[in-house]
């Protein structure tokens, strides 16, 4: 019986990319940025029209024979398929073309596991990897194929090694599901931390690669890694943005969305895409010079439903604009579609005092400040509007504090709603009275 075995190189890359009909450059661009952001090199391309996907090798015999042509032609040792693909499609390929063979989703795990810096990122990484290897365990390895029944001279290891390898990764899940819980405790802490310290939250989300670090660094004086490439930063990054009128907020950077994300990354992810489902504002980045840039605002608006934050208010920045002739920085208060829109360039700071000057009134319009006075017995409450920074001034006195305050609304109802927090709930307007 002839065994094939994977290649273990896989530098030079033949990308297929399936369609339905007419040939989408814009998607195939993107293909192949993904597959150089892996470290691959594109030396061929083919398009499949894929009517009907064929059970067997999903873009069918006569396609497979032309890929292989190809990819012997141009010396390519591994093939990426622009599509999800079944194990039992990767598998006849890699048969059939003699070489390696990524589907899409195996590709973004790749790239994620490149990315990944923290303990967290890396131990998510390898979760969705090992998730998306369990389907693939029966076909993954040559000595698995030597079971065909129980045939003379066949019988033995062949079952018992699957279901060994089988246990093996569903040990090393297990064990990456506690250390992650344990992980989400932790990060479930510190942004309870953040929230008894009542520090209004700004996410940073959008399409990957539109500038979401390089703005993150313009505005904090940050040294988060940036580069002009998909999914240059994963884990995500939190700093104090100090605003003249509106105070401290605290700022995260998240890690970007992609067409197709894979459910798997979604799923592995969800405490990184946390910081945007708590925020009380999102900066949603649009890189202006895509001619894609409406698609990827409505992909990014999707995947946002998908993990809970689809009511949170939205500031659209339409990023990049020294790559677009004549563009300036400017701020559109009611854009089309009714979304508040700031355009700007964070690689040239062209727009960055637009856009802290939008976010200080902001938050400084929805401000509570006051005559408040704390008897002895609020040390805690106390305690709390000064970590806030709400406090302006204060006298100490036999009947306790007399305070001057002036503070973000979210912060003091945030404070408010503890249960001693009764002399502060005072200060509040009326919910009606609330924008």
């Amino acid at each position: 019986m002839e065994l094939f075995e994977r290649s273990r190189r896989g530098e030079n890359a033949l990308l297929i990319h399936p369609h339905r009909g007419g040939v989408d450059e814009d998607a195939e661009q993107e293909f192949a940025e993904l597959a150089r952001s892996a470290g691959a090199q594109v030396v061929a391309s083919l398009g499949a029209r894929i009517d009907r996907p064929s059970p067997a090798t999903f873009i069918g015999s006569g396609k497979v024979e032309e890929a292989k042509m190809l990819a012997d032609a141009t010396g390519a040792d591994l093939v990426l398929v622009d599509h999800a693909l079944t194990p039992v499609q990767e598998r006849n390929l890699e048969k059939a073309l003699g070489r390696r063979v990524v589907d899409r989703t195996g590709l973004i795990l790749d790239i994620f596991a490149l990315r990944a810096r923290s303990h967290e990122g890396k131990l998510q990484v390898e979760l969705a990897q090992l998730r998306h290897l369990a389907t693939r365990l029966v076909r993954g390895w040559t000595h698995l194929e030597r079971q065909r029944g129980g045939s003379i001279g066949l019988r033995g290891p062949g079952e018992t090694q699957l279901e060994t390898d089988r246990r093996l990764l569903q040990k090393r899940v297990d064990m990456l599901q506690k250390r992650l819980g344990k992980v989400e405790v932790q990060q479930a802490q510190m942004r309870r931390a953040r929230e008894r310290n009542a520090l209004p939250r700004v996410a940073l989300v959008g399409y990957t690669n539109a500038g979401k670090s390089t703005l993150f660094n313009a505005l904090t004086g940050a040294s988060v890694y940036a580069e002009d490439q998909l999914f240059a930063t994963l884990d995500p990054t939190v700093r104090r943005l100090r605003l003249p009128g509106a105070g401290t907020l605290v700022l995260s950077d998240t890690v970007g969305f992609v067409r197709d994300l894979p459910h798997e990354l979604v799923a592995a992810f969800r405490s990184t895409l946390s910081e945007a489902r708590e925020a009380d504002l999102l900066l949603h980045l649009v890189d202006a010079a895509d001619p894609l840039r409406e698609e990827r605002i409505a992909q990014v608006d999707a995947v946002l439903e998908e993990i809970g934050a689809g009511e949170i208010p939205q500031l659209l920045l339409f990023n990049k604009i020294d790559r677009i002739e004549g563009a300036d920085a400017r701020h559109e208060p009611e854009a089309p579609g009714g979304r508040e829109r700031i355009w700007l360039s964070a690689q040239r700071g062209d727009g960055i005092d637009l856009l802290r000057e939008t976010l200080d009134a902001r938050f400084r319009l929805r401000r509570v400040g006051g005559e408040l006075h704390l008897p002895p017995e609020a040390g805690r409450l106390h305690a709390r509007l000064h970590a806030a920074g709400g406090v302006v001034a204060e006298t100490l006195g036999e009947d306790g504090w007399r305070m001057r305050l002036d503070m973000p609304l979210t912060v003091a109802e945030r404070i408010a709603a503890e249960p001693d927090a009764a002399p502060l709930r005072a200060l509040l307007p009326p919910r009606d009275d609330v924008d």
